[in-house]
């Protein structure tokens, strides 16, 4: 079983974590113009990297927080964790 560390709680079983995806998705700026296909690239086409990459996690059955990883989609391994407004520490 995969182990998650949460920046607020510490570790904690995978069953307590929700993915929330992609972790380097900027969205478009708010109250500006966007064309529909810049749009539908934003919505609907994502990058699926294998290898390290930082995605978005929420505790869900703990403190509810929203938090950065730092984990390799072909091994899951887990190399770091972060708030949302922190860097890792790598």
């Amino acid at each position: 079983m995969l182990e998650i560390k949460c920046p607020f709680c510490g570790k904690r079983s995978q069953n307590e974590f929700s993915y929330g995806g992609d972790g380097n998705i900027k969205r478009p700026a708010l109250e500006k113009e966007i064309s529909t296909k810049d749009w539908d690239d934003f919505v609907y086409f994502r990058d699926n990297p294998r290898g390290k990459h930082t995605e978005l996690w929420q505790h869900v059955s703990g403190c509810r927080q929203w938090f950065k990883a730092s984990r390799d989609t072909a091994t899951h391994e887990i190399f770091s964790t972060c708030k949302m407004n922190e860097d890792f520490n790598e």
